[in-house]
């Protein structure tokens, strides 16, 4: 796509909004916003680094009067192309807009700007005994804002949710430039409709989010770490079920399959058993006197006739040790198949072994290499389809294997997405899930938030 400048007209007015130093125009300059972990790029018209809630009203509005699109963005490591500019138009990028505004540690909640990076909060509010549920795996680069934009949980979800769960109120500004609040700052509300939920997930497709409250948890006085292998998933995924079914939920139920294990064993020398087909990685937390008996429940849960070893890690270096496989496997893929598609489905729990059963099948009848791996204990597995688009049958199967996935996720009652979004990539995959009153009732939605269309546009709801 040619770079079109946007009008000088235009530039001077935001340029008297948000001063010099805090708008890009150059191509030079704009494109380096314009693609996300999706590897989708497009290279937007302009790029404007926020300061702050005022600025963005007069922005917003700028560009609904003009029809300009305006795509919030965090540190761009979205998977499904959501902050992809593809309309051209407006980048609105917070890296600046990153404080702490506040830690209420009496209330336990944490007023931030979507610029925050997850890890900076989590060790902010570690220093004060509490966390932010939400963990990514990329919490050492993603933002706030795009945690709550994806409803991105990571593995402690299992135990402690995901942000629609640990998120009080929002401040925003929807798509005509009016800056509104969602939410209460206590944790039981039911004033009103549930706005907070709706933008949460939402893809900036509804409001640009400028301010979050956030439901804070005490760290616990202590974490172990466990790690089971087996002879197969499926006598895997019957522990999975016997753990979940324990009164004590662990903090982290990881699993891994056999083509993932195959995997790391190519790259790594990690001197894994040849029998072992599947592995749970298993972390529990709580208090000093009753964490033992949750481990020994735990430990008890994966005693079946699968189970080829368990081992609870009792110091640093052994947790590092039984982490290391799980770790080995990210790398690998990025060496073995640089152009993998991800896809993070979720089926229920005790579905997990016909979900894998049925992935070994069209990996077979489509003559692509499937590896599988996620948080086994809420049934959200990433699926990863591994392609050579130097290879012509993947070239001439890939979308039919694609939907062919999905199609499985379905028939087991699951979900398409847990928390990668829909972005671009799964888009006009969703009408298979939802039914088309479901899609008209949110188009709707959509019009009233943003009723000239410029927030994020053509993202998350397939094309009318």
């Amino acid at each position: 796509m040619t770079f079109e400048a946007l009008p000088q007209g235009i530039i001077d007015e935001l340029t008297g909004f948000v001063g010099k130093d805090n708008l890009l125009t150059s191509q030079a300059d704009c494109i380096a916003y314009g693609y996300d972990n999706s590897k989708l790029q497009a290279t937007p018209q302009a790029v404007i680094l926020a300061d702050d809630t005022e600025q963005l009203e007069k922005v917003v509005a700028l560009c609904y009067e003009h029809q300009i699109p305006l795509i919030a963005r965090g540190r761009g490591t979205g998977t499904t192309g959501a902050t992809v500019p593809v309309h051209g138009g407006i980048v609105l990028s917070f890296e600046r807009m990153n404080s702490i505004l506040e830690i209420d540690a009496d209330n336990r909640v944490a007023r931030v700007q979507p610029g925050v990076i997850n890890q900076t909060l989590q060790d902010e509010l570690a220093r004060q005994g509490f966390f932010w549920p939400p963990d990514p795996t990329s919490a050492a680069n993603c933002t706030i804002g795009g945690n709550l934009a994806y409803n991105s949980a990571g593995p402690r979800a299992i135990k402690y949710g995901t942000p629609r769960e640990n998120t009080l109120a929002l401040t925003a500004i929807d798509g005509t430039g009016r800056k509104f609040s969602t939410g209460v700052k206590t944790t039981k509300g039911v004033v009103g409709y549930d706005l907070t939920r709706l933008l949460i997930g939402s893809e900036g497709t509804l409001a640009i989010i400028t301010e979050a409250t956030l439901k804070l948890t005490p760290l616990a006085q202590e974490k172990r770490t466990m790690q089971a292998s087996f002879n197969s998933v499926n006598t895997a995924a019957q522990a999975v079920s016997a753990i979940m079914s324990q009164p004590e939920t662990p903090c982290a139920l990881e699993i891994m399959d056999e083509a993932a294990i195959n995997m790391v064993r190519q790259y790594s020398d990690l001197g894994l058993d040849d029998n072992i087909k599947a592995i749970l990685m298993i972390e529990a937390d709580g208090n000093t006197h009753s964490l033992p008996q949750s481990v020994e429940a735990i430990e008890s849960a994966c005693q079946n006739a699968g189970l080829v070893s368990f081992e609870i890690a009792n110091d640093q270096e052994t947790v590092e040790r039984l982490w290391k496989t799980r770790k080995a496997l990210s790398p690998a893929l990025r060496n073995i198949a640089p152009k993998k598609i991800n896809e993070d489905v979720v089926v229920p729990v005790s579905r997990i072994p016909e979900l894998i059963e049925g992935l070994q099948q069209i990996a077979s009848e489509y003559q692509i290499q499937i590896v599988n791996f996620g948080h086994a204990g809420n049934g959200n597995i990433h699926v990863n389809m591994l392609l050579d688009t130097q290879n012509p049958v993947h070239a001439k199967n890939s979308d039919a294997c694609l939907k062919a996935i999905f199609e499985l996720v379905l028939k087991l009652q699951g979900t398409l997405s847990g928390e990668h979004g829909i972005g671009l990539i799964k888009r006009d995959y969703i009408d298979m899930e939802l039914d088309q009153h479901s899609i008209k009732l949110m188009r709707l939605i959509k019009q009233q938030f943003d009723p000239g269309n410029i927030l994020n546009p053509g993202k998350t709801l397939p094309k009318s």
